[in-house]
């Protein structure tokens, strides 16, 4: 039940968001005196709708988004009224245009930056000093997580019956022990501990004192055999290795809080890593086709494959069932910054289109006044439907494909 509901209630945000996103375009463009005619959550049959002035507000039966219909997006719109012809949108100066285009996007990072900045002062945002690469966790004191098997190739997932045994959970290891040596070879770090199991093979008798709640202690296991890439090459061809069946507990908290003026400082830098990342995201999705192909036909889904609003909802109902709620709340923050760089790629028919197009025909307009010509005019929408047709075909594509993963294979956070 509770999972349903994390479903249903991670839905309603991104609708609410959406909305808003639309809110933002319609709250401009009135605030600049261009024309509203309908402001709609949801597509598809209208539900129920109230006018106020001349715009008409309402709820559509399909409950996938919303849109805002501003008279005169583009010159070769034909529902302009007589009287209206001054209100239309195109003939706007061009930084009004930009700005009520640009509304939807910084609505949405707007919601991702409150969202940051609460979470700041209140469950914390993940510690810049945390380690996240194998270099500075090696550096770390060798305090283990237990596992209760060991995983093959470092795999992400719950343990199974044909997965073997963790040899520290038979050796009554307990998550918090920092082990100090392994067959009287010192362990100072979890370098160390990594490098002295690869020295050992695979059915060897490991005699392993640690440290537990300051007292010293001994026991002994038989390792068991993982795969494994080198350690000086994480990216080289895994092969056998003896394995104690432990992660690594690192000595600094995962997450910080802020107090609400330290808190700007945090949600400016997290911001920034998440633009980063968002960027690179968008980068990789071209590539990320064919591992979302395998994953509808049966291989292994990748954990860094794209997810649909299915699939985000499908985490965000097992956030909630497993009650990790900053979880819940990261993945909203994901998703609206993502939404908000998305729609401002210079492609038609998203809202960048709109803006290049706009911020086109002013330079390009510079151009010819400065070389004496007349100016050109507006750009011919018309002519740019066909790549718009294609970027719709592509998008709608790509939107299928993934949702059609989300839900024959879909991603997990948690074991279920």
């Amino acid at each position: 039940m509770s999972y349903l509901l994390g479903v249903v209630l991670f839905a309603l945000a991104i609708l609410i968001s959406v909305s808003l996103h639309e809110a933002g375009h319609l709250l401009t463009a009135k605030a600049f005196g261009m024309k509203v005619t309908k402001y709609f959550v949801g597509f598809g049959p209208t539900i129920w709708s109230f006018r106020r002035g001349e715009t008409e507000y309402g709820l559509k039966g399909i409950p996938l988004g919303g849109f805002c219909k501003i008279v005169g997006m583009t010159p070769q719109d034909d529902d302009v009224e007589p009287g209206d012809e001054s209100r239309v949108m195109w003939r706007y100066p061009v930084w009004k245009r930009t700005i009520v285009m640009a509304a939807g996007s910084i609505t949405h990072f707007a919601l991702a930056l409150i969202t940051i900045w609460i979470l700041a002062v209140s469950a914390g945002l993940p510690n810049p000093d945390f380690p996240t690469t194998d270099a500075q966790a090696r550096q770390e004191p060798a305090v283990i997580q237990l596992s209760q098997c060991v995983v093959p190739e470092n795999a992400v997932r719950a343990c199974t019956s044909a997965d073997a045994a963790s040899p520290a959970a038979q050796a009554q290891l307990r998550n918090g022990d920092r082990i100090t040596s392994v067959n009287g070879t010192p362990v100072n770090s979890y370098g160390d501990l990594l490098t002295t199991l690869r020295g050992l093979k695979p059915g060897d008798t490991a005699q392993i004192a640690y440290v537990r709640d300051g007292q010293p202690g001994t026991t002994s296991t038989v390792l068991a055999q993982t795969q494994r890439p080198p350690l000086d090459n994480p990216t080289g061809a895994a092969a056998p290795v003896a394995a104690l069946g432990v992660g690594l507990v690192p000595s600094t908290p995962t997450r910080v809080t802020y107090g609400p003026v330290g808190a700007f400082g945090a949600t400016a830098d997290f911001t920034g890593e998440l633009a980063v990342g968002t960027v690179k995201a968008l980068q990789r999705l071209p590539q990320k086709v064919p591992a979302l192909w395998t994953a509808l036909t049966g291989g292994e889904r990748d954990v860094d494959t794209p997810i649909s609003v299915v699939g985000a909802s499908r985490l965000g109902g097992e956030a909630v069932e497993n009650n990790a709620w900053l979880v819940f709340f990261m993945l909203f923050v994901s998703l609206n910054f993502f939404i908000g760089v998305f729609n401002l790629l210079p492609l038609l028919p998203v809202d960048g289109g709109h803006i290049a197009i706009a911020w086109f025909e002013r330079a390009r307009s510079w151009v010819y006044a400065r070389i004496g010509r007349a100016d050109p005019g507006r750009v011919d929408y018309l002519k740019l439907m066909p790549f718009t047709y294609v970027v719709i075909l592509i998008g709608g594509a790509f939107t299928l494909l993934t949702i059609a993963a989300d839900v024959v294979n879909p991603i997990t956070l948690f074991s279920r």
